[in-house]
């Protein structure tokens, strides 16, 4: 289990007494530390809400990344558990769903059916799910979409967006559902001759600015007279930071020196659109004889 965290938070019901027993030695096995939130009696019937709730709120709050419930189905843990803001809990009865929950869903709960998986098949489960890490790209997309604590929170993305295509669209409309206010930061005309040569940008700052602010998910645009827009960043202090590409968000904050109060978010690429690209096709004489 090479990706495993050193503690997991994990409960159960009655039902879920003995294997979570089982599970609690396993994960010590393995250098992990189990917290047990109970029940601590085999004999005596408890409500498996009451053990969902509380480690999601564990979960909710930051404390602990990753969980473990337990009952005679895991159906009922999990809808309990999905109540709860941050919480994705998967149900969980093969060895196929729980590495997909991962690189798929972001699943940071994991509910398992006492009466349906023996302890053998729930190990290789176990090591499955701790040995997958969440597969971002596409993905991030759709886990977005089921947040519902957007707030107050200012989002922030950046480039040149010199001919508006698909991909800028895409990334634009993924930004503003993250928040409340997407701030849109542009490179100045000067910037962009400096990165991309001579013949760029097509359309000046200006006429750039303007198509962007009357995007709908734009609520604001700011031109930066440098290629990096690390201290356009700063100055705004945004919640959250949008790019587009196949870097993940650990390697984007180290590469553009990222706050740590920054979270990042990565859109990926839609396939076949590039502004390039579309210079390239607009100028090539094959294209006009066409």
């Amino acid at each position: 289990m090479k990706e495993a965290p050193s503690i997991v938070v994990i409960a159960s019901d009655h039902n879920g007494f003995t294997l979570k027993a089982q599970i609690k030695k396993y994960l010590k096995e393995h250098g992990i530390t189990p917290l047990d939130l109970g029940p601590h009696q085999e004999d005596v019937k408890v409500d498996y809400v009451d053990y969902a709730d509380q480690l999601s709120h564990i979960i909710t709050d930051g404390e602990v990344a990753k969980g473990i419930l337990i009952c005679g189905t895991g159906v009922g843990m999990s809808i309990a558990a999905n109540r709860h803001e941050t919480v994705r809990a998967a149900l969980i009865h093969n060895e196929f769903t729980a590495p997909k929950c991962r690189e798929h869903n972001n699943a940071n709960v994991l509910c398992l059916g006492s009466w349906l998986t023996p302890y053998q098949q729930v190990q290789h489960i176990l090591d499955s799910w701790f040995g997958t890490n969440f597969g971002e790209g596409r993905h991030v997309k759709r886990i977005e979409k089921l947040s519902k604590n957007k707030g107050e929170k200012i989002v922030f993305t950046n480039g040149v967006f010199d001919i508006i295509h698909t991909g800028h669209i895409e990334l634009l409309r993924f930004a503003k559902s993250l928040g409340n206010k997407l701030v849109v930061g542009i490179n100045s005309d000067a910037a962009v001759r400096e990165f991309k040569g001579p013949s760029r940008p097509i359309n000046t700052e200006s006429d750039r600015k303007k198509v962007l602010e009357s995007l709908a998910p734009v609520d604001q645009v700011i031109i930066f007279d440098n290629v990096d827009p690390h201290d356009t960043r700063e100055s705004i202090q945004p919640d959250i930071l949008v790019k587009g590409g196949e870097w993940t968000a650990d390697e984007v904050r180290e590469r553009d020196n990222v706050s740590a109060d920054i979270e990042i978010k990565i859109c990926p690429f839609v396939d076949n659109y590039s502004t390039t690209e579309i210079i390239k096709k607009a100028r090539s004489k094959e294209t006009w004889k066409k």
